[in-house]
């Protein structure tokens, strides 16, 4: 079983980011970027630790309050535009695959979705291959 060590980023008053490992003293990096200090703080583990480079890094982001509730709205929302994309490409693949069975051409269906008619096609045999799957 891999070893798991918390490391804790948080931005100096300059802007660079400060990491550490709580459990490991006296191990601790900074970066001026986030993925920089990540990327060192794996290197400052293995002065102290022989296992720095296999091990999970659980990350706790100190940031104020504000940043987090902004980045915490960030993600939902970037979350919830992910779904509905994947809903609304779940509709208009059944709306093209009901158009095609219906008797419509793949170009006439492709122009009332807004497609290209290779797209139609696609979304077609991406059903059809899905359902001989089971999925």
């Amino acid at each position: 079983m891999r070893k798991r060590y918390v490391t804790c980023f948080e931005r100096d008053e300059s802007g660079a980011w400060i990491a550490w490992v709580p459990s490991v003293q006296g191990c601790h990096t900074q970066g001026r970027s986030l993925n920089q200090a990540r990327s060192r703080i794996r290197e400052a583990l293995s002065l102290f630790v022989s296992d720095a480079w296999t091990a999970d890094l659980s990350e706790r982001i100190k940031l104020p309050a504000a940043i987090r509730n902004a980045v915490r709205r960030g993600t939902v929302a970037r979350d919830r535009a992910e779904r509905a994309a994947r809903d609304a490409q779940q509709v208009v693949t059944l709306t093209a695959q009901e158009l095609v069975g219906a008797g419509y051409s793949l170009r006439d269906a492709a122009t009332l979705l807004g497609l290209s008619h290779q797209r139609v096609a696609q979304l077609i045999e991406t059903q059809s291959t899905n359902s001989r799957r089971g999925a």
